[in-house]
């Protein structure tokens, strides 16, 4: 169900911050290992959070870890069969940009709003830019791989909207992670849990509506 958001004092939107995979693009790494489950017959539940899992504990979302050690270790915790680039080829190939969401978010810019992807990504984000170009879409990329701390941090989001030299309240970030938006909450963001294009692109009509100094009553859910 959805709600008007809760703004915070002076909640004047001027940043929104976009997740990379399950908004701006499909979400290609619980997906991918969803159907490499399928495929070598693994529990196609277990695989993709043992990933979630692995890809922390490896140090590889944060820059602390390469792509070998973060296969090594999935494959020795799940039984996962392939070489590292028959696996990383099956999760990019899954990121799948939405072209709807890149025209939204240009709109949105060009109306005034900073717009950021904020992901707990790797250098796999780059590759994926080679192939789709969206950071050209983008006032800045924030990217866990790059900053050493991903949105399980809290932290994070103070450094990000200390990097945009706004106040928290004054950033909208859209992820399709209850946890993240949580956290995010927690330091004073304004959030909106992405569930869908219609109820996004409702989202966006309101904004549009508003320049970046009014007020608007956002929805989350």
């Amino acid at each position: 169900m959805q709600r008007k958001m809760e703004q915070g004092n002076n909640g004047k939107i001027r940043a929104l911050l976009f997740d990379f995979g399950g908004v701006i693009a499909e979400e290609g790494f619980r997906n991918g290992l969803r159907a490499l489950a399928e495929q070598q017959g693994l529990d196609a539940e277990r695989l993709p959070q043992a990933g979630m899992e692995a890809v922390y504990d490896s140090g590889f979302v944060v820059g602390r870890g390469s792509a070998a050690d973060f296969w090594e270790l999935l494959r020795k915790r799940t039984g996962l069969r392939g070489t590292d680039e028959e696996l990383t080829g099956a999760i990019l190939s899954g990121f799948v940009v939405r072209p709807w969401i890149l025209d939204k978010v240009a709109r949105l810019r060009s109306r005034g709003y900073t717009t950021a992807i904020l992901s707990d990504q790797t250098h796999w984000l780059d590759e994926l830019d080679a192939r789709y170009h969206f950071k050209d879409f983008f006032d800045h990329v924030f990217n866990s791989y790059y900053l050493g701390k991903g949105k399980r941090d809290p932290s994070l989001f103070d450094d990000v909207v200390a990097e945009l030299g706004l106040e928290p309240q004054q950033a909208l970030f859209i992820d399709d992670d209850p946890g993240n938006l949580q956290r995010a909450r927690s330091r004073g963001l304004q959030t909106w849990l992405f569930s869908g294009r219609a109820a996004f692109e409702s989202l966006v009509q309101r904004l549009l509506g508003a320049a970046p100094d009014d007020e608007i009553a956002a929805r989350r859910s």
